[in-house]
């Protein structure tokens, strides 16, 4: 039974990725959406926004703090080895860190990179915009399922 501080913990994790998966669904499931319907000029425009946005305290304390608490539990379920929840916490601590901050890092980061190099109305944004749309998408619903499956995860350690 997992309890103490390592229970409170696990219950940050269980918050942290739950959230982030929470941030990551609405993007699946209509801002991208929404963003792939509009002209390329404006869709690239208002990408490079919300991705000049994102980059603040709120959601990178939420998505990086979630990295943090993720290889802390991993690093105390080494320590500790609980009598159960091990196979859970691991894997949660591997798909948050690997599925969800890994990847944004090795496949959104670049194409974000990429497209804040672009002007929003140039020819060469508008050829990359749906290319983007379709790789980011891609990637991000991967992050969605990861996060997400982290959180179900850690949960499942917890019961």
């Amino acid at each position: 039974m997992i309890d103490g501080p390592f229970f409170v913990l696990v219950v940050a994790g269980v918050l942290g990725t739950g959230l982030v998966a929470g941030v990551f669904f609405g993007f699946s499931a209509f801002v991208m959406r929404g963003l792939a319907a509009l002209p390329p000029a404006q869709g690239v425009a208002a990408m490079n926004a919300i991705n000049v946005a994102a980059v603040r305290p709120a959601f990178m304390a939420v998505f990086a703090g979630s990295a943090a608490l993720s290889a802390l539990i991993a690093v105390v379920t080494f320590v500790v080895w609980p009598a159960e929840g091990t196979v859970e916490l691991l894997s949660g601590s591997a798909l948050y860190l690997v599925g969800s901050f890994g990847l944004t890092i090795v496949a959104n980061v670049p194409r974000n990179d990429r497209l804040a190099g672009l002007t929003p109305g140039a020819p060469e944004a508008a050829g990359y915009w749906p290319a983007y749309v379709r790789e980011w998408t891609l990637w991000h619903h991967v992050r969605t399922v990861a996060s997400a499956a982290a959180s179900l995860a850690y949960i499942l350690a917890l019961a």
